[in-house]
């Protein structure tokens, strides 16, 4: 990484502590308590969330309490029956791996904190002949739009992201899915979603069939989605990338900042 990278990475990662891991973090949440230095987030369908700017120079003994505090408030309602605590690495958090683990969660895959500037992705993109590329609203489009990413996501095709998609289109005009076809079929899809009073946007839900992949058509959703942030204000891009997509943003001009792990607590 060159000098001008490293200084880079350096301003992107405090602008995404400061900016991003506040109440910008979670627009959708139905409620959002503050117990010490965590924000405890509810959303819809039996949902928690756990987040936190910093765990404010806990120690491993003060984290170990932490954790089952957090808990015994999900537990106490009924209605919670899954909650995912979102860690970064670039946090001062010893003992939180063994913590989350002994009360019941479970570590999933690591994806690399991605931040660049907008700009810098909002480029001309080839095509292959035959694929379009445009932004849905419609109903039909964001059922068929979410049936293919649980489809090339390994998941059963449901309709829960579909109706949380719906909902959040008839309220948050900072959101915007963007989906690329051929012949009518949808084979790469993607979210972008702005975040209020700071420089970011985020692209999130990146999926591309597997006979689509290594096309560029994935990059070319991704400077279409550039563009529009660009056209609304904003300056930065963020994404959690998975090691699938995250050499496309590498080659976009995105830097990993830092990595990001979610734990898991099923009831």
């Amino acid at each position: 990484m060159s000098d001008n990278d490293s200084q880079k990475r350096v301003q992107f990662l405090a602008a995404y502590d400061e900016q991003l891991r506040t109440d910008a973090e979670t627009p959708s949440a139905i409620k959002v308590i503050v117990q010490g230095p965590l924000r405890l987030v509810t959303f819809m369908n039996g949902r928690g969330f756990i987040t936190y700017k910093n765990l404010g120079g806990a120690d491993q003994a003060a984290i170990q309490r932490l954790v089952p505090e957090a808990m015994a408030y999900y537990q106490c309602d009924s209605e919670i029956t899954r909650v995912e605590w979102k860690t970064r690495g670039h946090d001062h958090a010893p003992g939180l791996h063994e913590a989350l683990l002994d009360n019941g969660f479970i570590r999933d895959e690591q994806e690399s904190i991605m931040i660049g500037e907008a700009s810098a992705l909002a480029v001309d993109v080839p095509l292959p002949e035959g694929v379009t590329l445009r932004q849905v609203m419609e109903e039909s489009d964001v059922r068929a739009m979410s049936a293919m990413q649980d489809e090339v996501f390994g998941d059963p095709v449901s309709d829960d992201m579909a109706e949380a998609l719906l909902r959040r289109l008839a309220i948050d005009p900072g959101m915007e899915l963007w989906v690329a076809e051929v012949e009518g079929r949808i084979v790469t899809a993607g979210r972008l979603e702005l975040v209020a009073e700071t420089k970011f946007a985020g692209i999130w839900g990146g999926a591309t069939r597997e006979e689509w992949r290594g096309r560029g058509i994935y990059r070319a959703l991704t400077a279409a989605r550039a563009r529009s942030a660009l056209t609304r204000g904003k300056l930065l891009i963020h994404s959690d990338s998975t090691e699938l997509s995250r050499p496309i943003l590498e080659r976009s001009g995105l830097l990993k900042v830092s990595t990001t792990t979610p734990y898991y607590w099923k009831r």
